[in-house]
């Protein structure tokens, strides 16, 4: 729209119900399954239309691998012998979601298994 006044434009996004609004951020990280989105020096702008919130962001874009985390049969074995689970796949997704942090995987299947 050229040649329009800031203040009419905000007249005209109010009497839609729109709002607009800057927000300031230093770094914006969209998490995929295998790779994440970093935004560097981005521009980050809210619209709110009817209680729907959109962001806008721009920026320097770079794709992160995501890497994957190794677990070794010590590690499964070691979080049985602490938990009493048998099961394979459930010790190991806990390995996973911890990073492969035994402690914490310990911590996590014992407070799952009460």
């Amino acid at each position: 729209m050229p040649n329009l006044d800031p203040r009419a434009l905000k007249r005209m996004m109010d009497s839609m119900g729109m709002k607009s609004t800057e927000i300031d951020a230093e770094r914006v990280i969209i998490e995929g399954k295998e790779r994440n989105l970093v935004i560097e020096n981005p521009n980050v702008t809210l619209v709110e239309v009817q209680g729907t919130k959109t962001f806008q962001i721009s920026g320097s874009v770079t794709e992160v691998e995501k890497s994957k985390v190794e677990i070794s049969e010590d590690d499964v074995e070691m979080v049985r012998s602490q938990t009493g689970i048998a099961d394979d796949a459930k010790i190991r997704s806990a390995l996973e979601e911890s990073n492969g942090d035994i402690a914490e995987a310990i911590i996590k299947l014992k407070k799952q298994n009460g």
